[in-house]
């Protein structure tokens, strides 16, 4: 049975795929019907070891081990910071700076909504490192193209970090607005047919691009890339052309 989604890398230790949007790493219980991607994965691949794991709406980059071993490689790799990620994110409104740093303490699951909150007393250390690759501005909208580089790996380090900032990524229910990105919205005199438009992105707009990370076994030093995916690529391209 063939793999159902992109495989970046594989050998006898590891599984590397591009996850799509949509999926969720693992089961979780606020999501049961959601579709899952090591549960689809283990009927091709067989058994399979979870490491780490990227939001459901979040595509790229994504790491299994297939033996006990690997596992516990990988998994001590992202405990002690041997692990290096990078991220792109598209955001609401244009930074002043070029690169910024965030540390505010994050705690997960901090209220009803479920969300990962700023907590300053019971938050645990967090740390993203971001910088601007290309900004953008349309008729009263403006955005940028951001890199982020967590440093450790809070669930929703990223999305949380960036809102603070006041910069929160595009199309994010959680911490932002779930408004879909449409070309007429952004673009000054617009000229299709607003009936039969379709958004260019309506999920968050955040994709794991790449993952640094020692191999298990061999120790040599892996850096696995998943390219932009179609919804965000054409975002930044028609964003580009403001």
């Amino acid at each position: 049975m063939a793999t159902p989604f992109p495989v970046l890398y594989r050998d006898d230790d590891l599984l590397v795929i591009d996850k799509p949007s949509g999926w969720l790493s693992i089961p979780d219980r606020y999501d049961p019907d959601a579709p899952v991607v090591v549960r689809d994965l283990r009927e091709s691949e067989g058994e399979l070891f979870v490491v780490h794991r990227i939001d459901k709406d979040t595509s790229g980059v994504l790491i299994f081990a297939r033996n006990e071993e690997a596992h516990r490689g990988l998994s001590e790799a992202f405990e002690t910071h041997a692990v290096a990620k990078t991220y792109l994110a598209i955001v609401r409104g244009s930074p002043s700076w070029d690169e910024e740093s965030c540390d505010l303490p994050l705690k997960v699951d901090g209220d009803r909504r479920h969300r990962t909150i700023i907590d300053a007393a019971r938050g645990k250390a967090s740390l993203t490192r971001f910088k601007v690759l290309e900004r953008y501005r349309g008729s009263g909208f403006s955005a940028a193209l951001v890199e982020a580089k967590p440093e450790t790996g809070r669930t929703h380090q990223i999305r949380v970090h960036l809102t603070a900032l006041g910069f929160p990524i595009l199309c994010d229910p959680l911490y932002g607005s779930p408004e879909p990105l449409f070309l007429s919205k952004v673009k000054g005199k617009w000229k299709g047919d607003a009936w039969s438009e379709r958004p260019l992105l309506t999920r968050t707009a955040l994709h794991a691009l790449t993952v640094e990370f020692p191999h298990p076994r061999t120790g040599e030093t892996m850096k696995i890339e998943a390219p932009l995916p179609k919804d965000m690529r054409a975002s930044v391209t028609q964003l580009g052309k403001l």
